[in-house]
């Protein structure tokens, strides 16, 4: 126990240090394994791991208290790091690759002047920058409007604002700075609305989140030696915009890393869209051979993960069409069967089809001691299966390493996005993966 106390006091000490020599620039993209101590997984990955209940598992993963850690591509760094660093900002990806992330995401979106930006919604500069608090909150699509309340105090509507990277261009969207992604409701004035961030997240560092461009983000991640996983997000306005189509904004994003020379194999495209993964694979099969299809299907009326006869395309079909990684959210992947946690039948049908499977998004959820959220609803009875009776098996933040566990051994995941890498960096390095 000496040994792993001491981990962990370490583990909080290489977080702070930062040294610089871990941001050298690399000049191509390489494939390598960072040494112990390069890679800073931070004191929480230790926190999870004493937090799980005693077994096998646990023992395991105390006993690589001590490293090494490597940089691994199993784990990916979601919008960076934003468990406690403005997403998709230089500091959230950095931070990111100092965890040991091996690929990182930039979702991207486009400018009144139809440049590639790295925003995780087109309409979410007001959650997460300081847009409202600038003079360009003047050319926000909805401007900041107070909430209002009844006479006994009551919330009667909410406050609301509406503000699009495509209200602004590239030069205006390079004056703002990123913060934590959170608005409050009940506000009454642009500071107090800006003042949402939950409190199991931080504004510590979120002072200084310099925004990046697709562009500049493909420049940041060569420096840092890591793959990249660019997310095209669904435009919020109606295409073509300006004569942009969705085939130009597709194959902008492609175009981008090929003129900076990336290699392919070092690229993961992503969609919600079928289609735009299907353009990939006919137009850039060299990029198309890695693009990632996120299924969101779970939004659409009909459609029941449990039940194959409601996945249109289904597994196959989508193998036949080019599609080698499809990439569901976590809940989808498991169930709980005679108290454990199991791979569901999708995840299943996934594997035998002969796709490759990422999921998202690991510690995204916030503390797990009521069961969860959203990204585990299938173990925490908020989406219960209708052919069982089996309880919640959630019910502190240490159980997410068994979920983590179940995915990698059983499922077979080749990749899982985390708010904060460093936790899975810790799991990956300690089997080996």
């Amino acid at each position: 126990m000496r040994t792993f106390i001491s981990a962990v006091v370490s583990g909080l000490l290489l977080l702070s240090a930062l040294p610089a020599s871990a941001l050298q620039p690399a000049h191509h993209l390489p494939e390598r394994s960072a040494g112990k101590d390069e890679i800073q997984v931070g004191p929480r990955p230790y926190y999870l791991v004493e937090d799980m209940d005693q077994g096998a598992l646990k023992r395991k993963l105390q006993s690589c208290a001590e490293g090494p850690f490597k940089r691994s591509d199993f784990s990916i760094g979601h919008r960076g790091a934003p468990l406690q660093f403005p997403e998709h900002t230089k500091e959230s990806y950095e931070a990111a690759a100092r965890m040991g992330a091996g690929i990182l995401e930039c979702d991207v979106t486009f400018t009144k002047d139809k440049e590639l930006v790295c925003r995780h919604d087109q309409c979410d500069l007001h959650t997460t920058t300081n847009i409202l608090a600038t003079e360009l909150a003047n050319k926000c699509s909805v401007p900041f409007s107070p909430a209002q309340f009844d006479a006994d105090g009551k919330l009667i509507k909410a406050a609301s604002a509406r503000c699009c990277t495509s209200d602004i261009t590239l030069a205006e969207f390079k004056t703002l700075t990123g913060k934590m992604d959170a608005a409050n409701s009940n506000a009454r004035t642009v500071t107090e609305y800006l003042n949402g961030t939950a409190k199991w997240r931080t504004d510590l560092y979120a002072d200084k989140g310099t925004l990046l461009t697709h562009k500049e983000s493909i420049a940041l991640f060569k420096q840092l030696g890591v793959k990249m996983t660019p997310e095209l997000k669904s435009p919020m306005v109606p295409m073509p915009f300006d004569g942009f189509s969705q085939e130009d904004y597709a194959q902008k994003l492609v175009d981008e890393y090929k003129q900076a020379k990336v290699h392919a194999k070092n690229v993961f495209p992503q969609s919600f869209d079928l289609n735009d993964v299907l353009y990939w694979i006919k137009r850039e099969p060299k990029f198309g051979k890695q693009a990632v299809y996120l299924d969101g299907r779970y939004g659409n009326a009909g459609f029941n993960h449990r039940n194959p006869a409601t996945w249109t395309p289904d597994m196959n079909t989508l193998v036949a069409d080019g599609v080698r990684i499809i990439a569901p959210p976590i809940w989808m992947l498991v169930e709980v069967e005679n108290g454990q946690i199991v791979p569901s039948l999708y995840a299943k049908s996934a594997k035998a089809a002969g796709l490759d499977i990422i999921t998202w998004s690991f510690e995204r959820d916030g503390p797990l001691k009521n069961g969860g959220g959203w990204y585990f609803q299938t173990l925490n009875g908020l989406n219960p299966n209708p052919d069982s009776v089996e309880p919640a098996v959630i019910n502190n933040d240490g159980d997410m390493m068994n979920v983590l566990d179940v995915l990698a051994k059983k499922i077979g995941i080749i990749g899982i996005f985390s708010d904060w890498p460093g936790s899975v960096t810790y799991y990956s390095s300690c089997m080996k993966l």
